[in-house]
C-alpha cells in the first residue's frame, strides 16, 4: 500500500481486537512477568483500542474480538511450540476464568463478533475468514497482542487470504519496544501498512461525517 492519506471504507473493513485478555497484558495475569503489562501501558493500547472500537461502531464498521480460549487443563492444545507449552504450564486463558476475560473497557458490545482460537494465528481453524467474507470485508484493521507473535501471524495470513492489512502501531503491544520495532518495521514489511490510532479514527470520522 502507498503512503497516501489513509482511507478506510467502514462497510468493507473490520476492526480486529486480538488477545487483549487479562492473562496476556494485565498485571496479575499469567504472563505478567514477560513485561507485557508494562509495554501495553506504555503503548496505551487499551485506551487506543477502545477509541478505535468506538469510532468503528459509530461508522458502522464491524468489530471482531479474537480470544485465545482453552479448557481447564488445556486438553487438545498440542504442545509443539514453547508458546503453547507456556499456556498450559501457566494454566492460562482458561474458559470462564478472570485471565481469559477481555480487559476492562474492551468487552464485546452488542453487535460485535467474537471468535475463539487455540493457535497464534486468528485465522487458523477458526470462523474468522468465513465471518469476514460474509460481512463483505476487504480490509482488516488489526490491534492486540503480542505484535511479534499472534498479530504478525494473523496479518500474514490475512494478506495471503486476499485482505488489505492495516496494523495499528499504538494499538498493538508485546513484551518490549525491541520486539515491537522488529515486528512493525521488519517482519511486517510488505505484508500490510502500519498506521496509527489517530490515522484510523480520523479516516473513520471523515467517513462518518461525509
Amino acid at each position: 500500500m502507498s503512503e497516501e492519506s489513509l482511507r478506510v471504507e467502514p462497510r468493507r473493513s473490520a476492526l480486529i481486537i486480538q488477545d487483549l485478555q487479562n492473562d496476556v497484558i494485565i498485571e496479575g495475569g499469567a504472563f505478567a512477568e514477560s513485561g507485557a503489562p508494562a509495554h501495553a501501558k506504555s503503548q496505551k493500547v487499551v485506551e487506543n483500542v477502545r477509541r478505535l472500537a468506538d469510532a468503528a461502531r459509530a461508522a458502522g464498521m464491524p468489530v471482531i474480538h479474537i480470544h485465545y480460549i482453552v479448557e481447564a487443563g488445556a486438553p487438545g492444545l498440542k504442545q509443539n511450540a514453547p508458546l503453547f507449552q507456556g499456556v498450559r504450564e501457566a494454566n492460562a486463558l482458561v474458559r470462564g476464568s478472570w485471565g481469559a476475560a477481555p480487559v476492562d473497557g474492551l468487552e464485546p458490545q452488542e453487535g460485535d463478533h467474537v471468535v475463539e482460537k487455540m493457535r497464534m494465528n486468528g485465522f487458523y481453524d477458526t470462523r474468522l475468514d468465513i465471518l469476514l467474507r460474509g460481512l463483505g470485508v476487504e480490509t482488516i484493521v488489526i490491534t492486540g497482542a503480542w505484535t511479534n507473535m499472534s498479530i504478525e501471524h494473523t496479518a500474514r495470513h490475512g494478506a495471503d487470504a486476499g485482505y488489505e492489512v492495516l496494523v495499528v502501531s499504538d494499538g498493538t503491544s508485546t513484551t518490549g519496544d525491541e520486539w515491537q520495532h522488529a515486528a512493525l518495521n521488519y517482519a511486517l514489511t510488505n505484508v500490510g501498512r502500519v498506521v496509527s490510532t489517530e490515522e484510523v479514527t480520523g479516516a473513520l470520522g471523515a467517513r462518518a461525517t461525509a
